[in-house]
């Protein structure tokens, strides 16, 4: 039997998990207070408040550091690699020290899982940050030569619901074609093609449907007219884009279960919003069926959206099940991800990467 300690570093909280082979045994969220956490000038500089608190935590579970077999963290922003579970290395740490590819909360992952595997002597890993990159590269051509299309999504989540629908349908990931949404404060529409995501919408920088709090794919003139208004500043144009679009734009709230409580209760214009999020939802699942030639075994519902089981995943199921069956993985459950991945190293089914 296998122990594993995983680490998740998140923008207010950390979340630390526990492992036993594919069992979860313990799991905390240790939230932070946002007023401590401005103290810091850096996400490198909250190193030690977010170590310590997992030591404390693992001292008063009673949990011997000593009894891990690996420890894996969050991957960070790094720069772009395939897919896999990483051996930590010097290079990695420096880069995310140096935030040299982006600030990110998600960076101390690495950190603190290489300094307490030192301590006990055992290999410290990450497993498909959100740079994982197997695009081909006839999708990054974006139309003009100064831009280039990048992949950057939610590559945690959605090779492991990969790996399970496989497994569901008891087949070899590396021998079907999928499209899996990831469905959550930001949407990812990944086109896995025989075990590599080729194709993929930036679900970080506005590329893709709106999403509760993100605008998505944006008319590029009227955008540009926005930008040289003078009404907005540069920081309100980019909360545009990432924070304050989609749903909270046109709504005033993130929540979807707000959403659909309004449409229940008659709101014309919520319905109209939703139904538009659906809308480009559903098209933007039609435009990786065309990258995969429309030889799709099977679509993947899943992120905290894919709860919504009264209109949400009824109406996408009706819309693209002609084009393969759908299966729904609600939630994200990054932590069982990242053990798995671990354990996959340590039980040699699959080799370690080397940054």
């Amino acid at each position: 039997m296998y122990k594993i300690l995983v680490i998740n570093p998140g923008s207010t909280s950390t979340k630390v998990a526990v492992y036993e082979d594919e069992n979860q045994r313990l799991k905390k969220v240790i939230d932070h207070d946002v007023n401590e956490l401005k103290k810091y000038k850096t996400v490198a500089d909250q190193y030690e408040l977010r170590k310590n608190t997992i030591l404390q935590f693992l001292n008063e579970e009673g949990i011997n550091l000593h009894s891990f077999s690996a420890i894996i963290g969050r991957g960070g922003l790094l720069r772009p690699i395939p897919s896999g579970t990483y051996e930590i290395t010097d290079q990695m740490l420096e880069e995310l020290q140096k935030a040299k590819y982006g600030e990110h909360e998600s960076n101390l992952g690495a950190l603190i899982a290489n300094e307490l595997a030192e301590q006990i002597g055992v290999k410290a890993y990450i497993a498909d940050p959100v740079v994982v990159d197997e695009m081909e590269d006839i999708a990054r051509v974006s139309g003009h030569p100064f831009f280039q299309r990048k992949s950057i999504f939610h590559a945690l989540n959605q090779k492991a619901v990969a790996r399970s629908l496989s497994e569901k349908l008891g087949r070899n990931y590396y021998d079907l074609n999928l499209i899996v949404v990831h469905m959550g404060g930001g949407i990812s529409i990944g086109a896995h093609k025989k075990g590599r995501v080729i194709d993929v919408n930036n679900a970080l920088d506005g590329d893709g449907p709106f999403t509760p709090e993100r605008s998505g794919t944006l008319p590029l003139v009227g955008f540009i007219d926005l930008c040289y208004s003078g009404k907005y500043s540069e920081g309100e144009i980019r909360k545009f884009i990432k924070g304050n679009g989609g749903l909270i734009a046109y709504l005033g709230t993130n929540d979807v279960r707000e959403v659909v409580k309004r449409i229940k209760n008659g709101d014309k214009k919520a319905e109209l919003v939703y139904s538009g999020l659906i809308h480009q939802i559903v098209k933007w699942i039609g435009k990786m069926s065309a990258v995969l030639n429309f030889d799709v075994d099977a679509i993947a519902l899943t992120g905290g959206m894919a709860y919504e089981n009264e209109f949400l995943v009824p109406q996408i199921k009706e819309k693209v099940s002609f084009i393969a069956p759908v299966y729904v993985f609600p939630g994200g459950d990054e932590e069982k991800a990242l053990a798995l991945a671990a354990l996959r190293v340590l039980k040699k089914e699959e080799q370690a990467k080397t940054y």
